[in-house]
């Protein structure tokens, strides 16, 4: 008979949905550990405008893979397994159960099936697509993936100017698209037993007036200075970085070069920011052996709380 897996919990939803405020919560009441899931929060000095948690909430629950590197640089999702697998086997070995917290969909997806063996970036490639795409534009760039590749050209959107340059890249290198490298993936599974909660909005415009009111918030507590501190303390800091993509700080960024009043700064905000919420929605539907909890019930807590106390008592009788 083979050996019983460890206990492990996702906690997932998109932005705005309640997550942090629960998994700080169950940390008082459960012997679990934090790990982040989020390509944010990876950002030194990136606090206002990625919401991340402050120094209270992290003093009463610590939270794993906040503040890892700095603006300039770049965090994938296979380091994100590695670190994220690395931390698990310590959790468990100090006879916590680890729950990783948070709303980047595709490092929950690494984490549990593993990553295909796709090339490592190729600067001379990248700055040729670079290049071409500065003429051309990301649409016409996107209409070349969709001759080579139409399967990932369909899943990704005109604008998405990351993807569709990796996608670019992999063909490049490769001679082959992207989606023929995904279909050849071997599945890497995770050696835990996972317990998977999603916290979905029973209405979605409940969700939006919470990310209405969050992105306020930002506002009120200086986002925009955040950013001309970033700019003044990062010097080589540009918009095609990774941390610079995040929802947010283009449109800051825009705004304080005056390419937008402060109005329309605020409504591309939010509504980049709601574009996220319904890209995470759309892969938390997709995933399989999910429990879907309502976001917005009063009693979120105490129904996260449950299942992940039902979930630690069968482990533990198992």
């Amino acid at each position: 008979m083979p050996p019983l897996l460890p206990p492990a919990l996702f906690l997932m939803g998109p932005t705005a949905s309640g997550k942090t405020g629960a998994a700080v919560e169950l940390v008082q009441q459960l012997p679990i550990e934090l790990i982040s899931v989020d390509s944010a929060l990876v950002f030194r000095d990136m606090d206002i405008g990625t919401a991340k948690p402050d120094a209270t909430t992290l003093a009463r629950a610590p939270h794993h893979l906040i503040d890892l590197i700095s603006p300039l640089e770049a965090y994938s999702a296979a380091q994100f397994r590695t670190d994220a697998l690395s931390l698990m086997a310590d959790i468990t070995a100090r006879g916590k159960v680890p729950m990783l917290v948070g709303g980047t969909m595709l490092y929950f997806k690494a984490l549990e099936h593993g990553l295909s063996n796709l090339p490592e970036a190729d600067p001379a490639t990248r700055a040729e697509l670079d290049e071409e795409a500065a003429l051309l534009g990301w649409p016409a760039m996107h209409a070349k993936l969709a001759e080579i590749d139409p399967d990932t050209a369909a899943r990704l959107q005109p604008g998405d100017s990351q993807r569709i340059q990796r996608a670019l890249e992999i063909w490049r290198l490769t001679g082959e698209p992207m989606s023929a490298h995904l279909a050849r993936q071997t599945s890497q599974p995770l050696p835990y037993r996972l317990t998977k909660l999603a916290l979905m909005p029973s209405d979605r415009a409940v969700l939006h007036q919470r990310i209405a009111e969050r992105f306020d918030q930002m506002l009120a507590h200086d986002f925009l200075g955040e950013m001309r501190q970033l700019q003044a303390s990062y010097p080589g800091l540009h918009l095609d970085l990774p941390s610079m993509r995040c929802v947010g700080y283009r449109q800051a960024w825009e705004h304080l070069a005056g390419d937008t009043d402060y109005a329309t700064f605020r409504d591309k905000g939010i509504f980049a920011t709601r574009q996220l919420a319904k890209r995470q929605m759309t892969w938390l539907r997709a995933m399989v052996d999910t429990t879907t909890l309502d976001c917005l019930a009063p009693d979120l807590i105490e129904q996260v709380a449950q299942h992940v106390a039902r979930a630690l008592s069968t482990a533990s009788q198992s």
